[in-house]
């Protein structure tokens, strides 16, 4: 059994964001011995999952009701799949986003480096929008698709 300092530390996570929630049921069977929360391996895995979904971007109340689903047993399968089945395809819109914004940035990296050397940007301005480098037109393409 884990205090709630010891959670804290061992996730990185503020003591008031653990109480915050406690206080939500989202440790529906935390232990308290003598008004201490004492925090075993069930709680240390939901806390793992509440981490997930919420770097993912799920609200808080999502993530309530996910954890209602799951004390309510196996006959909420259908749902939480369909809860992760969204919130993973929500995450590869986002992973999509950022690819294409770090191609971007790739290439100015680029470009920019190409006009430092070459002591300008004319010459590379003739190179655009097909004319680049292969190793930089690919990224070149993909930031600037739609």
């Amino acid at each position: 059994m884990y205090t709630i300092g010891q959670v804290s530390q061992l996730f990185g996570v503020p003591i008031s964001t653990l109480r915050y929630y406690d206080k939500e049921g989202l440790f529906p069977g935390l232990e308290r011995s003598s008004g201490i929360r004492r925090f075993g391996e069930q709680e240390l895995e939901a806390l793992r999952v509440i981490e997930c979904l919420k770097r993912s971007g799920m609200e808080i109340k999502d993530i309530k009701q996910f954890m209602l689903w799951c004390a309510r047993g196996k006959e909420t399968y259908p749902e939480r799949l369909e809860l992760f089945r969204r919130q993973k395809a929500a995450v590869e819109a986002e992973l999509s986003r950022l690819e294409k914004t770090l191609d971007m940035l790739r290439f100015k990296c680029w470009y920019y480096e190409q006009a430092l050397e070459q002591g300008g940007e004319e010459g590379l301005k003739a190179l655009l929008p097909d004319g680049l480098p292969e190793e930089i037109q690919g990224a070149y393409d993909r930031a600037h698709s739609d």
